[in-house]
């Protein structure tokens, strides 16, 4: 199997998977890199569930409505609503400065200063009924 990717940067890339002998070959190339990997069928289908499982949340984060919320009423794991994921892994209050750690969904991660009351656009996902 070969599906189209992205990189981190957007970039366009392939991921081939296959079978090698008794093991499962997983190969991924993008402008940024490639990288291959050998597995067992029980560490694939580990992986097969987690990706499926991930899935799962990004189709429930396109159902998200965005909210607007004061900086001080961060939470950890909440979403930006914007072009790009950017996650809040950390939230500090300090007295009316607010300093909060983003995370973005390619792994930097960076400390912003806000107004206590300045409105911070998330996304809340809708329960599931």
């Amino acid at each position: 199997m070969t599906s189209g990717i992205e990189d981190a940067e957007g970039r366009a890339g392939v991921l081939e998977v296959s079978r090698v002998g008794a093991r499962v070959g997983i190969r991924a190339e993008t402008p940024s890199g490639e990288w291959s990997l050998i597995c067992t069928p029980a560490r694939a289908r580990e992986l097969a569930a987690a990706l499926a499982l991930a899935a799962d949340e990004a189709d429930s984060a396109r159902t998200a409505e965005p909210v607007t919320v004061k900086a001080r009423e961060l939470r950890r794991g909440d979403v930006r609503d914007g072009d790009r994921a950017m996650t809040v892994d950390d939230v500090r209050v300090d007295g009316a400065t607010v300093h909060v750690t983003w995370k973005s969904g390619a792994g930097r991660s960076w400390t912003q200063g806000y107004d206590a009351d300045a409105d911070i656009t998330i996304l809340v996902v809708r329960e599931a009924s």
